[in-house]
């Protein structure tokens, strides 16, 4: 996997004039205020931005994503055609920090109702090393939705940046898998629904609160399951977990910091077997779409088990659960299972 593999800025400039002067006749104000009758085109960056925008969107939105699934996110090159499809959207959810190219041509691409998920809660740096400590999140979500933190964030995702897991002064991207943060970004996503399509913003509204109970309730389950374990560390080729860890108290060991397929290095491998003796940790978790060679050349080198946990980049066949709810749900069954739930 190469994260900073990207397309060059001159070739998305270039597709995105070729998407402009394909513009079809109907306007994005006026497909937004709905008066063409349409459905509103929503372009979603990967799974986890597809996944707020059909649950809130409902009936009301048709939304393309970015990356098809089974593709890696990070890894991701747009073709002229989807820089083109991003400018003729209506309303574009991204999350920056993840994809560099897609931010490059979301830059460009003049849409006027673009929402940055960064934006709508706080993020944090985290190390491939994650304690888990509660910093006192009460009351994030009306804070960060009201607020946005914009300046916050767009100081935090430099230019360039990439996809660097709070390593190097950068702040870790993955909100989604910390579902009190997700929620937070749900309210948002759903306000931004209500103005950019008001005729339905009730439908938004009650589409979004009851998707925030269901994360609710995940938060829940998450917080009663992993309470009581034998150990609160778990090791990851993929330093992914960061919010998750903190949020629930627990302490995330990545192999080799941002590539889940780079080979650990004879010291590192040496550091994770001292840590996953002196805190009883038991598993190797790998995930659905990169290659697990990692994690075994780990377990076999340390005696540990291995196991999937997913980061919910992209859903496939090999996922362990239909959509972001389920998969977490498998997640919270893996990470009890490896932990001594008691």
């Amino acid at each position: 996997m190469n994260v900073r593999r990207l397309i060059p800025t001159t070739a998305v400039a270039g597709a995105v004039v070729l998407g402009l002067t394909a513009l079809s006749a109907c306007s994005t104000s006026d497909a937004a205020d709905g008066s063409n009758g349409d459905k509103l085109k929503v372009t979603a960056s990967f799974y986890p931005m597809q996944f707020l925008a059909e649950r809130i969107g409902g009936e009301h939105v048709a939304v393309t994503s970015l990356t098809k699934p089974g593709v890696e996110p990070h890894d991701l090159e747009l073709t002229p055609r989807q820089i083109g499809s991003i400018s003729e959207s209506d309303y574009v959810l991204y999350l920056k920090g993840i994809q560099p190219a897609v931010d490059d041509a979301i830059q460009q691409s003049g849409v006027k109702n673009t929402v940055d998920a960064a934006t709508l809660t706080t993020l944090e740096n985290h190390g491939a090393e994650v304690s888990g400590h509660d910093h006192g999140h009460e009351g994030e979500e009306e804070h960060a939705a009201e607020h946005g933190h914009e300046e916050e964030a767009h100081e935090e995702h430099s230019e360039g940046d990439g996809h660097n897991h709070g390593e190097e002064g950068g702040a870790d991207p993955h909100i989604w898998l910390d579902p009190v943060k997700y929620a937070e970004v749900a309210k948002g996503v759903g306000k931004s629904l209500e103005k950019a399509d008001p005729d339905h913003a009730a439908d938004y509204k009650k589409n979004t609160e009851a998707l925030v109970g269901e994360l609710n309730k995940l938060n829940t389950a998450y917080e009663t399951g992993l309470k009581n374990t034998a150990t609160k560390t778990f090791i990851t080729t993929h330093s992914a977990f960061g919010y998750l860890a903190e949020r629930y108290g627990l302490t995330q060991q990545g192999i080799a910091g941002i590539d889940p397929e780079a080979e650990p290095t004879p010291a590192r491998i040496q550091e994770l077997h001292t840590i996953a003796e002196k805190e009883k940790a038991t598993t190797v978790f790998f995930e659905t779409l990169a290659s697990d060679r990692t994690a075994k050349t780990l377990a076999k080198d340390t005696g540990l088990k291995t196991g999937v946990l997913d980061p919910l980049e992209g859903i496939t066949k090999k996922s362990q659960g239909a959509d972001y709810i389920e998969v977490m749900e498998s997640n919270l069954t893996a990470l009890q299972k490896a932990l001594g739930a008691k």
